[in-house]
């Protein structure tokens, strides 16, 4: 049987698929492969199913979110799809309090002040940061990410947590010093949070999103940012990646970070174990150990 890795992925995901007897193609052609090992660049729609043929057993997503696969097409084929849950939240909550942290903090922003040339030495205005203990931080999505985020907000900063369940989003919103999207992309989160939705929260909030990243409308956003309507945001997402709005690139109060949630190299190896994992899994006859229902 054949497995069919989209990218080069970390070890040991090759090993273990090696390791039950399979035959490993990274990239090229899938056509003719039972097993998917599929990047969440890699989209997996109808036609890719219908190119790679209808011995097709799994497709097993090197992330938790399923946003380039559609579950439906699969799912009518009788293809297995999988995901890798838990074993990257502490991980992306991590990144999500760096970026909580770098915008309260300006850490880019003073980075480039320096590099600049702009500093003018200590002043007691020249820069205005945040101070967290006790603000708010509103949490949309209470999922394995958003609740270890407000674990570690509350631990280690001291801030008070509200959330989205069960709180309508208009009055977390309204509320929070901090707005911490973790949602799934689905067509009822895109654009999540656009110009109305940003228009509630305080001018002294922080929006961030290490989500996905068309949950936030960037033209929209910028215009806040750009106007003040809002303190700031930490993006380690974005709506057309690589591309990033040119506005989004202009405001000092956007922290800007290149989809590195899970990207530490303990996290992306147990994802990429997981995966193949799940892929001998389905072949061999054992059953997925992640599966995705919709």
């Amino acid at each position: 049987m054949k497995a069919w890795v989209s990218h080069p992925t970390p070890d040991p995901a090759v090993a273990v698929l090696e390791a039950a007897g399979l035959d490993v193609q990274v990239g090229g052609d899938p056509a003719g492969a039972d097993g998917v090992l599929a990047h969440l660049i890699q989209t997996v729609d109808a036609d890719f199913l219908d190119r790679v043929g209808p011995q097709l057993q799994v497709v097993a997503n090197f992330a938790v979110g399923t946003n380039n696969i559609d579950i439906a097409a699969c799912h009518a084929r009788s293809v297995v799809v999988t995901n890798t849950p838990d074993v990257l939240t502490a991980a992306v909550a991590e990144h999500a309090l760096a970026l909580l942290l770098g915008a309260a903090k300006h850490v880019a922003e003073g980075d480039r002040m320096i590099r600049a040339g702009k500093w003018i030495g200590w002043s007691a205005n020249q820069i205005q940061t945040v101070e967290l203990r006790g603000k708010t931080l509103g949490i949309v999505g209470m999922g394995r990410t958003g609740r270890e985020l407000a674990r570690m907000a509350e631990v280690a900063l001291g801030m008070n947590v509200i959330s989205s369940r069960p709180l309508p989003l208009q009055d977390v919103l309204a509320q929070a010093d901090v707005v911490s999207l973790h949602v799934p992309l689905k067509p009822e989160t895109t654009h999540l949070i656009g110009a109305a939705e940003l228009a509630l929260m305080k001018p002294s909030a922080i929006l961030l999103n290490i989500a996905r990243g068309p949950v936030v409308d960037e033209a929209a956003l910028a215009e806040a940012l750009a106007a003040r309507t809002i303190r700031a945001a930490a993006l380690d997402v974005f709506e057309n990646e690589p591309v990033v709005h040119p506005a989004l690139l202009a405001c000092e109060n956007a922290v800007l970070s290149p989809h590195l949630g899970s990207a530490t190299a303990e996290t992306r190896s147990a994802m990429a174990r997981l995966a193949a994992e799940n892929v001998a899994a389905v072949l061999l006859g054992d059953g997925p150990k992640t599966p995705v229902s919709r």
